[in-house]
């Protein structure tokens, strides 16, 4: 897949597709993208896992904070990556190990190794997007 571009197709078809989106490195701030993010999917009906395990926080937007994947005891369907694109392959690891069906890392994360891994596994992958931007272009 070309990373570099995605089509509109591919996108709403996860955003449509996906119900339960683990948010690796989601914070209790409100000053920070995450809390942003998370916020707006919720509004959007999706139910949203905050991941973060230096989180001081139990709980974030009313959702318990796991400190990894494999502690949410559910099954997700997506992970929204927070996080350096130099830290992205274990949460990769991680997502494929939990059955999740998406990796998307989020604007200015990008880690080419960890997607190829991911996609051999048979996860779809977007990086550097944001889907609280791309919700509202694709599905309104």
């Amino acid at each position: 897949m070309n990373h570099d571009s995605y089509s509109d197709d591919y996108l709403r078809g996860i955003l449509t597709g996906v119900k339960t989106i683990a948010m690796v490195g989601a914070s209790e701030k409100p000053s920070r993208p995450s809390h942003g993010v998370m916020r707006f999917l919720q509004a959007k009906g999706y139910r949203v896992i905050p991941v973060n395990p230096r989180s001081s926080s139990p709980e974030i937007l009313g959702e318990k904070v796991y400190p990894d994947l494999a502690a949410f005891p559910g099954k997700i369907d997506m992970v929204d990556i927070f996080r350096r694109s130099e830290e992205t392959g274990p949460v990769v690891d991680q997502a494929i190990a939990k059955g999740a069906l998406v990796v998307w890392m989020q604007l200015g994360v990008r880690n080419d190794e960890a997607a190829s891994k991911a996609e051999a596994a048979g996860l779809k992958v977007v990086m550097n997007r944001c889907p609280a931007i791309e919700y509202p272009r694709l599905i309104g």
